[in-house]
């Protein structure tokens, strides 16, 4: 089905649905992972009803929230994120218009980074790990590439090394263990291959009545 892009640039759906009942899906991984790529793909060629959130992180680091070593300023940052990302998917909740929304990192993704007793995170917030895992239909997530299997250190924000960032995709992964809809893409020595599958991921969580798209030729485009 041909659709002509909303004035926003998103490919409008033609689906008979104005309505959907929104979920939370979460693409998550360590960095050099390759969400930036995944979350273009979606973000240019899947329709309206596919909501892409951008990373707390990045907006609060990239807007000059103090980054620091010490350990108050480790933990502040990241009640910070995780109180940006809660309001950001409660933004979209509210609305309604979505039928997915896709989270660059969800709140669980704190853990990973926490230097501290996990139980002091979920107290600050006010909330549990149990209620947070609830929060997300489905969590999909990137497995980070070694230093010789094409780890990146291109973005301006990302401050770690391979051998850093392999330690945070693992400490990741125990954060999201237990989900009931967790998908794991491996690294491939093809990328192209990791991000076809990554598609096809989240291209699964969308409604039927929107997957007017087809996943080799989203590729072809990015």
């Amino acid at each position: 089905m041909s659709t002509a892009p909303t004035p926003s640039g998103v490919p409008a759906c033609g689906c008979c649905h104005a309505t959907h009942t929104t979920r939370l899906v979460v693409l998550t991984g360590g960095p050099g992972a390759g969400k930036t790529a995944v979350l273009e793909v979606i973000r240019k060629n899947f329709c309206e009803h596919v909501a892409v959130l951008p990373e707390a992180a990045s907006i609060l680091f990239g807007g000059g929230f103090p980054r620091r070593n010490g350990l108050p300023a480790r933990k502040a940052a990241q009640r910070a994120i995780a109180r940006v990302q809660i309001e950001l998917e409660r933004l979209h909740l509210e609305e309604g218009t979505a039928a997915v929304v896709l989270c660059d990192r969800g709140v669980l993704d704190a853990l990973a980074y926490w230097p501290g007793d996990d139980a002091d995170l979920w107290r600050d917030l006010g909330t549990t790990r149990e209620s947070e895992l609830r929060r997300y239909a489905a969590v999909i997530h990137l497995r980070v590439p070694g230093d010789g299997e094409g780890y990146g250190h291109s973005n301006p924000l990302r401050t770690e090394s391979a051998v850093q960032a392999a330690a945070i995709d693992h400490r990741i992964a125990a954060a999201w263990k237990g989900h009931p809809r967790l998908t794991e893409i491996a690294t491939t020595r093809d990328f192209l291959e990791k991000l076809r599958r990554s598609v096809e991921a989240i291209r699964d969580e969308v409604p039927e009545c929107c997957r007017n798209h087809s996943v080799p030729e989203l590729i072809s485009k990015s």
